[in-house]
């Protein structure tokens, strides 16, 4: 069993050199602590916490008001999950979100709307995984236990793991009408997690082409800017984001950081699918064919610090997202665990390559959730991810001038 330090989630403490809040300046000079063990603490990259230097933090939560003095030194640790459901039951609030379509009309009324099929399924299959912990809660029962004494030693509130509030929102899905109002619902949804100060998760079902605020989440983890395609930048390499959707023809082709027609520079792939870069550098695909070949992708940033998970999972085509709803129900810990860790945070980054068998056609299993296809889970490359975090720190860096 592992113990995270929340001290960035108690004082309200995003990482970010774009912000410059003040907070390891005010802790500094309360604490008389020096300024790179409070960016560590806020960071949980401390291996060990001396205890005067614990004893001076909760003085400034007591004083500053921010904790009370019966919920500490508890409230400041948590349990680590250790599994990929655990990620998820942990949190005290889950958000869940899902794109609505609407034909032929550009007042958007949810009267009439509808989720698609296949993220209503993968949707049963969270909450079936969230609420049983993949199917094992039963067989933890000791091991929580031992936990919850644990917890209690330290003067932690003890719960069982599993979400105390759950809350569900609908976005526009992009169509070929009314993109903005598309763009402000997601803004709106998003805006709204990201302002509440409380252990959460974000978890947005589908992919860019049915739910805008998976956007929002890629972009604000590689610091790029949502809904502004990057087809044209010089070379692959230069992409953002280190996984793209090349789009089908009759696809839905919104604007994005990780979708469109041109991989970049003369990369212009006609086959559709999820495409990823590996550790030397170079692009591989995931394909997608009518009968043979689909895929699927599953991206989270884990802020444990902070208390704040954001996750996005879904098909390529509603065929795949149904694959990987059946891939969760048994096979969840392939996502765990993350394929990074550093600079505070954990992200999982995974491409699943589904190989069907030919014998059923994708028009034929429209109904069907107990599709049956070859699976291999693909982690990204550690390397990957931390040279597309690299390039973020030091754009924000180049950029940030001081007041």
């Amino acid at each position: 069993m592992r113990y995270s330090f929340r001290l960035a989630e108690l004082v309200g403490h995003k990482p970010d050199p774009r912000r410059r809040p003040g907070t390891i300046k005010a802790i500094v000079e309360h604490t008389g602590l020096d300024r790179h063990q409070v960016a560590a603490l806020l960071k949980n990259e401390v291996k060990y916490i001396p205890l005067h230097a614990l004893s001076r933090i909760c003085d400034f939560l007591i004083e500053t008001g921010r904790v009370s003095a019966d919920q500490l030194p508890g409230a400041l640790f948590a349990v680590e999950p250790e599994h990929f459901w655990e990620l998820l039951a942990r949190r005290k609030r889950l958000d869940l979100v899902a794109g609505v379509r609407q034909e032929n009309d550009a007042h958007y009324s949810f009267d009439g709307a509808w989720v698609v099929a296949s993220d209503a399924v993968l949707l049963g299959e969270l909450l079936n995984g969230v609420t049983t912990l993949g199917g094992t809660a039963r067989h933890r029962i000791e091991g929580a236990i031992t936990e919850e004494q644990s917890m209690a030693a330290l003067g932690a509130p003890v719960r069982p793991p599993h979400p105390e509030l759950l809350r569900q929102s609908l976005v526009w899905s992009p169509g070929p009408q009314g993109h903005e109002k598309v763009l402000e619902r997601a803004r709106e949804v998003y805006r709204g997690f990201v302002d509440t100060a409380e252990d959460k998760a974000l978890v947005c079902l589908g992919s860019t082409k049915s739910n805008p605020v998976v956007e929002l989440i890629i972009s604000e983890a590689f610091g790029c800017t949502a809904y502004e395609t990057q087809d044209t930048v010089s070379s692959p390499g230069r992409r953002s984001c280190p996984f793209y959707m090349r789009y089908r023809d009759h696809d839905p082709h919104p604007p994005s950081c990780c979708g469109g027609l041109n991989l970049g520079g003369t990369k212009s792939p006609t086959t559709p699918g999820i495409y990823y870069e590996v550790a030397s550098g170079a692009w591989e695909c995931c394909p997608w064919s009518p009968d043979r070949e689909d895929a699927a992708f599953v991206f989270y940033v884990h802020r444990e610090s902070q208390g704040e998970l954001e996750m996005a999972l879904g098909g390529f085509s509603g065929r795949a997202t149904r694959l990987l709803a059946k891939m969760l129900s048994s096979r969840a810990e392939l996502f765990w665990p993350a394929t990074f860790r550093g600079q505070g945070l954990q992200i999982g980054a995974f491409i699943v390559k589904f190989q069907l068998t030919g014998e059923e056609r994708e028009d034929q299993d429209l109904l069907r959730t107990d599709l049956t296809a070859g699976t291999e889970v693909i982690p990204m490359a550690s390397e990957v991810i931390e040279r597309r975090l690299r390039s973020e720190a030091l754009a924000q860096l180049s950029s940030f001038k001081p007041r």
